[in-house]
């Protein structure tokens, strides 16, 4: 019989022979032969049940699994010319993981030594276990352009958009990667500039026609002025990053914490759980932690990492791209909680009661290790009852207890009375090369307000432990609305035939209840777009004026430092009011929060405004194929040049111009949001329903023209009813829409009087 190896000889084997590791081969390494191979197979099952190995097929490796984006250091190309790369951060006991590097046409030549930043994807069946694609070489930050293609005899160049850039590039003929003249381009430097020439550029990715759908992000980006190119130094202390360790922290490893993200999210910064309390003087509560990854350690007070983060003030989404405040180093790998990963953590332990009230809280500074990456729709699946593979293991201990804390949050909820709209979320869904192939509304299911609750109530317990301990920080504030744009949502319910109350102190619950009066009617729609508009923008303040829409009176933004520098301020506050370190809020950002504030709230209002534009151009490149199409929609806006129409299905905006009504003169009142027809009388107010002809979709401004077919009547003046069992039906452009010009005058003669005897009633009322 021969010798049995030791477990640790087994794994030694396992570590030095990373692809040698089926049970014929570690049976043929210690000369295990006949019966003695099922003892093999019983040590092998021993480790691989104390969690030393994980199977795979016919092979084991280590249980630890590599995050999705890694530095690798690039091996030399095999014996068939494969080229491999070595992950230089593997925290798992077993052997490190192989990692195939594939290739694409446009990436940099690559050869054995070479650090590079890699998105990893986990593969099976295969004798390596992950492949891996270029993001950049370590080191290697080359000036970026995107600029309008022109060819020329040999290569060509490259004109910049960006208006601040009065410099051409050149591009020599090997590296023009097939671009056309007059094409789109990114483009990276490739050599030095010379002093007689233009620097030279090697074309990385083609975007073809500058209206395309894949430029359109890219335009929105250099139009708004949004840093998207990371300076040399940035890059650098970025690369230098390394994983923190349990100094100073607690372990809290063996937390079954998730995270419950997106299905397509590249980062995840927020770790939840949840469990009953066993305090028996809480009965019926719950338990519920959030974690959030740990930014400040890495980006610290006045280092090119924080000017850097300041400077963007939070990260900015488009459908096609992410334009980040971290570079990926920090924001896709380190900071972002990977399932199975130690990741260091600022944490709070919240005690709700069994009325779902925010009764305690406790921080820590900790160090996690992420049991599960899963996504809203997974996890509302597996509580309906079709719970998955990866779902089915965690209901009872981890889903179940998520709920049941989200349903005792939510009755407090209830009893807070926060403002309640209902605004679907819209999905712009694109094909690789980045044309839209659907419009859609997101589902709203209760996986994203469970994570939306917890979210809020971390958010409470940051800014309410701050305050106790008097210490500076930045307010997440949102104030009432002004009497103005009340008086404007009140003529737009009252036109509706609901109400709003007048004359006593305003609060969320008069809001919520004109919402649910308006609910399942045909003016839902309109009433939530009214009262979103008669908000106030939020900001940021070191002062504390409260969160009105939430109904809250203390609110700081705490849950994502990997996007948002504003909870950055508020981790540094933690660790300084908690000693936990040097990395703490430092004296001279206290003395510049007010002016830290104003300028972070200026860039969400840049990134928000240029995640719109983008939004308008890709509905118009959507759309501009079915330009002659007629829609339904209704009517979302009233102005002097025109009527703002929603389109039904995409939600896309468009405008009726003035012309396209008519050769009849409407009066626009904008007290209260009409026109009315100066021969007919027929008045076009907010929320009617229409049907339009889409006239014109201009991809590059993302405007839509809309000729006006048919509308909903209402009552005209005089108080009869225009309506003959459905729209009315209008004319061709240009054409009148009845009546004589001897009409127009007496017409117009009454529409005055009526709004003159509106103010004068208006005007009684006030005194």
């Amino acid at each position: 019989m021969s010798q049995l190896p030791t477990k640790a000889e087994i794994l030694g084997w396992i570590s030095d022979h990373p692809t040698q590791t089926s049970k014929r081969d570690i049976a043929k390494a210690f000369g295990i032969k006949g019966a003695s191979r099922i003892d093999l197979k019983r040590i092998l099952k021993e480790l691989e049940d104390e969690g030393h190995l994980e199977k795979r097929r016919k092979t084991y490796r280590d249980p630890d699994r590599l995050p999705p984006v890694s530095v690798l250091q690039m091996l030399a190309p095999d014996d068939d010319g494969d080229l491999f790369a070595k992950p230089l951060e593997w925290h798992g006991d077993g052997p490190a993981p192989r990692v195939l590097w594939v290739a694409r046409e446009a990436d940099p030549a690559l050869g054995a030594g070479d650090r590079v930043l890699g998105r990893l994807v986990e593969v099976k069946g295969e004798d390596y276990q992950y492949e891996g694609r270029l993001i950049r070489k370590i080191g290697h930050n080359p000036k970026r352009v995107l600029g309008l293609y022109r060819a020329g005899t040999e290569g060509g160049r490259i004109v910049p958009i960006d208006k601040g850039s009065d410099s051409e590039w050149h591009v020599p003929a090997g590296n023009t990667h097939g671009a056309q003249d007059g094409e789109l381009v990114e483009a990276e430097q490739a050599s030095p500039r010379s002093r007689m020439g233009l620097p030279v550029a090697r074309i990385t990715d083609r975007l073809g026609d500058p209206g395309a759908p894949r430029a359109v992000s890219l335009i929105a980006i250099h139009q708004h002025g949004i840093p998207d190119a990371f300076p040399d130094a940035v890059i650098e202390a970025a690369d230098k990053a390394r994983p923190a360790g349990m100094k100073g922290r607690e372990d809290l490893r063996d937390l079954p914490l998730v995270t419950i993200d997106p299905s397509d999210a590249r980062d995840h910064d927020d770790a939840c759980f949840a469990h009953a309390d066993d305090d028996p003087k809480n009965p019926g509560g719950h338990i519920v932690w959030v974690a959030i990854a740990d930014v400040a350690h890495y980006v610290t007070p006045g280092s090119p990492l924080d000017r850097e983060a300041r400077k963007r003030g939070n990260s900015t989404y488009f459908p096609d791209r992410v334009v980040p405040m971290l570079p990926d180093r920090l924001s896709g790998d380190l900071c972002s909680l990977h399932e199975g990963v130690p990741r260091a953590c600022i944490a709070v332990r919240m005690q709700l009661d069994a009325g779902g009230e925010l009764i305690g809280y406790q921080f820590k500074r900790g160090l996690m290790r992420s049991q599960a990456s899963l996504h809203y729709e997974e996890v509302q699946a597996a509580m309906d009852g079709q719970p998955s593979d990866r779902t089915a293991p965690l209901m009872e201990d981890v889903i179940r207890p998520l709920y049941a804390a989200y349903h005792a949050a939510r009755a407090a909820r209830e009893k807070r009375q926060p403002l309640d709209l209902d605004l679907p979320e819209r999905r712009i869904e694109l094909a690789d090369d980045g044309t839209v192939t659907s419009v859609n509304f997101k589902d709203r299911l209760d996986a994203h307000r469970l994570i939306e609750e917890f979210m809020i109530l971390a958010n409470v317990a940051a800014g309410k432990t701050l305050v106790a301990k008097r210490r500076p920080l930045l307010f997440r504030v949102h104030e009432e609305p002004s009497p103005e744009k009340l008086d404007a949502l009140r003529e737009t319910a009252q036109a509706s035939g609901l109400t709003l109350a007048k004359g006593q102190v305003l609060h969320t619950s008069h809001l919520n209840r004109l919402l649910n009066a308006a609910a399942g009617t045909e003016m839902a729609e309109l009433i939530n777009l009214s009262t979103l508009r008669s908000m106030t923008q939020a900001y940021y303040s070191p002062e504390n004026f409260g969160h009105f829409g939430l109904a809250l009176g203390t609110y700081a933004h705490f849950t994502s430092p990997i996007r948002r520098y504003a909870d950055l301020i508020v981790h540094r506050a933690l660790i300084t009011a908690h000693g936990w370190g040097k990395d703490g809020l430092s004296p001279d950002e206290i003395e510049i929060l007010d002016e830290t504030a104003k300028h972070i709230s200026e860039t969400e209002r840049r990134s928000m405004t240029a995640e719109r534009d983008t939004t308008d151009r890709y509905l118009a490149s959507y759309l501009s194929e079915r330009v002659g199409n007629e829609f339904e929609g209704r009517i979302s806006g009233i102005a002097r040049f025109g009527v703002f129409v929603k389109l039904d299905g995409t939600g896309a905006d468009g405008l009726v111009p003035m012309r396209a009504l008519g050769r009849e003169y409407f009066h626009h009142d904008p007290e209260t949001q009409t026109l009315m027809g100066a021969d007919t009388g027929r008045v076009i107010s907010l929320g009617q329903r229409v049907t339009v002809r889409l006239a014109e979709a201009v991809p590059v401004t993302g405007g839509l023209l809309l000729d006006l077919l048919a509308i909903e009547d209402q009552q005209v003046a005089g108080g009869a009813s225009a309506r003959r069992g459905g729209p009315k039906r209008f004319g061709g452009k240009g054409k009148p829409r009845g009546g004589g010009a001897g009409q127009r005058k007496p017409a117009k003669s009454r529409a005055k009087a009526a709004k003159t005897k509106r103010k004068v009633i208006r005007k009684r009322r006030d005194s």
